[in-house]
């Protein structure tokens, strides 16, 4: 017998996988579902409850007071480079080629931080990509919320030494980024 979880997790999975089989034709949710989250006119959005629901559980999402998801849409490729106005070579113009010095899904935190400034983002993760974008959801809490405060598991973001945490790579995707994957205890160097 399988779990609600599990049910959903291996949907999600054929969703984007874009199989297709005789119940439904999976590519064709997930095409229009990216269409909608394309449309939409800015590009962090709250959103009501998370798209992919085992994976924001297991990120520490839980559905109470204090606790939002944001869906953030971020440009794909390396950032936009300003093209010197003095003179060069061409293979020193420095326009092509460069890459960013943080994850996609790094920025993609950032910028929810920045949008809901009395929030900290707890972690994120990506739910889907187009030709020109990836969208990431954000799990945000408030680190003043009550309800946040009485919690065992999440109380520990109320006190004041994790304020920024998206700025200052403390997610794991800023982990990443940082190169402090794959250190520390219980790690073993081969």
């Amino acid at each position: 017998m399988r779990s609600a979880t599990q049910l959903i997790r291996e949907t999600l999975q054929k969703e984007f996988r874009g199989v297709k089989d005789e119940f439904y034709d999976y590519k064709a949710i997930q095409r229009e579902r990216l269409i909608a989250f394309r449309k939409e006119k800015h590009a962090v959005v709250r959103i009501e409850k998370p798209t992919n629901l085992p994976r924001a559980r297991s990120l520490g999402y839980k559905a109470k007071k204090g606790i939002i998801i944001a869906r953030v849409r971020v440009r794909k490729g390396s950032g936009k480079h300003k093209r010197p106005r003095k003179g060069r070579r061409p293979k020193r113009m420095g326009v092509r080629k460069l890459t960013r010095k943080i994850s996609i899904q790094a920025i993609a935190e950032q910028r929810a931080a920045r949008k809901f400034p009395n929030m900290e983002a707890l972690n994120s993760y990506w739910i889907g990509q187009d030709g020109q974008n990836k969208f990431f959801e954000v799990i945000l809490l408030d680190p003043f919320a009550p309800e946040i405060m009485a919690d065992k598991q999440l109380k520990w973001v109320a006190s004041g030494k994790h304020r920024g945490r998206a700025f200052r790579g403390k997610t794991s995707a800023g982990k990443k980024h940082r190169a402090l994957r794959g250190k520390g205890k219980g790690f073993e160097a081969k």
